[in-house]
């Protein structure tokens, strides 16, 4: 592309846009990338530059960028319908995707209900949650609890449920009272006593106290992904399972970043053989390429919803572009390639691949931590590697690597100081390599200047 189209671009992105979590008086000094076309894992912007996806453009590109597969489902779907409402009618695609979903999700997850992102998948599980108990009757359950450091999207519902104040603090006024248990970061864990140990407790001594008050727990499985990539410790998930079912509390598994083979398995829940009230998906559910959620529901639930049209039991809840047929034909091809190319297979030696590469990584002295679960990886920048002192938020760590690795063809995007790699699942050993040792360049080149 001529460099005058690249100035009238930026020009115009400067002066009508408004990027999402950006501070966009540092956006114009940081030499902005333009993308305009993609070809398997990497990104290719205006200027013919090419980089490797290794956020998966924001966790939701799975088998690469123009699988021919996916491509093919979407135009055959353009040859039919591109949209029609579920308001009163249903649609193909709609109906042999919540099929497909139900066969593959965690047993008893029989129901689907559609909308159009991450935020409002929870957002319709906390409110199914709430309605369950009142038509249930028991409306003195009404309370939520969540994890400190949780996030579970951008409308008010599931910013209620979350609880990082950087994103949320502004908004609280705006929000309803959340019960919250300690998050597991075994890293900066301040104890006194073990992380895990006294996280179940503080659980535990809730549920035991509160239970009757409280609808559901909402949790992100195995990693906590906006937090800073956080892994729980193994067995944390599946006994907050049992407290819930102990104390009739509704367990709602937030599995829009970690679904569709992010930590090595479909949905992370099947790591601890955990089965939800509720779950929501989103993100990879198209494999990147229509926006597309799902909140899916047990039996149990549903049926709290049944009743005669006077009695009002309906779910009053929906979106215009709910179970948009492009969409769900997008998401019907990236199930079907999960099968058919035996996709969490064939991650194997690309994940075994950038694990070995993230060793080396691992012994930067201004490495704290990496964490790792499948292809969700969390590099924790720190100023003092023996205090874990932090850098200071304005110093823009996270930021500054992101910017080195660039330089050597791949984009990144960070979560303060922690540097977040989550490739596509179709990523190459090679690729995988790469990856890895770029991290570790890039690293270096910044923390020792």
């Amino acid at each position: 592309m001529p460099p005058d189209r690249h100035r009238r671009l930026l020009e115009q992105d400067l002066r009508h846009l408004w990027h999402p979590f950006t501070q966009q008086q540092a956006w114009a000094d940081d030499d902005p990338v333009i993308i305009e076309r993609a070809e398997g894992n990497h990104l290719i912007d205006d200027l013919g530059r090419r980089y490797l996806d290794g956020v998966s453009s924001l966790w939701v590109t799975v088998h690469g960028h123009r699988k021919r597969e996916i491509d093919e489902a979407v135009r055959a779907q353009l040859d039919r319908v591109a949209h029609s409402t579920l308001l009163g009618l249903s649609s193909v695609p709609a109906v042999e995707l919540a099929a497909k979903l139900a066969a593959i999700a965690p047993a008893g997850l029989t129901r689907v209900f559609y909308s159009d992102s991450g935020s409002t998948s929870v957002e319709i599980a906390v409110k199914m949650a709430y309605q369950y108990w009142r038509q249930k009757g028991r409306p003195e359950k009404r309370r939520f609890v969540a994890l400190q450091e949780a996030y579970h999207g951008d409308t008010v519902g599931s910013v209620s449920v979350g609880g990082i104040d950087l994103f949320h603090a502004t908004f609280r006024d705006l929000l309803f009272e959340v019960d919250r248990i300690p998050t597991p970061y075994e890293y900066r864990w301040p104890g006194p006593g073990e992380c895990l140990e006294q996280c179940v407790r503080a659980a535990a001594e809730l549920l035991e106290r509160r239970g009757r008050e409280i609808a559901a727990l909402v949790v992100e499985p195995l990693v906590q992904g906006a937090a800073g990539m956080l892994v729980q410790p193994r067995g944390y998930l599946s006994r907050l399972a049992e407290l819930c079912r102990r104390h009739e509390v509704l367990l709602i598994c937030d599995e829009v970043a970690t679904g569709f083979g992010r930590t090595g398995t479909m949905f992370a829940v099947e790591q601890e053989g955990v089965r939800p009230d509720l779950m929501c998906v989103a993100k990879g559910l198209t494999g990147g390429y229509l926006p597309l959620a799902a909140t899916l529901a047990t039996e149990e639930i549903y049926s709290a919803f049944l009743g005669s049209v006077a009695e009002k039991r309906t779910f009053f809840h929906g979106h215009t572009y709910t179970g948009n047929p492009l969409a769900c034909a997008a998401a019907m091809a990236s199930l079907e390639l999960f099968e058919r190319e035996r996709t969490l297979e064939r991650m194997r030696p690309a994940m075994d691949a950038l694990a070995a590469e993230l060793a080396n990584v691992a012994e930067l002295p201004h490495v704290g931590e990496v964490r790792r679960r499948g292809m969700m990886v969390g590099v924790e920048l720190v100023k003092d590697r023996r205090t874990k002192e932090e850098y200071a938020y304005g110093d823009r760590m996270g930021h500054r690597v992101c910017l080195a690795m660039r330089k050597r063809g791949v984009i990144l995007r960070p979560l303060g100081n922690v540097v977040v790699l989550m490739p596509p699942l179709s990523l190459t050993v090679e690729e995988a390599r790469h990856l890895g040792s770029s991290v570790r360049e890039a690293i270096v080149e910044v923390t020792e200047q």
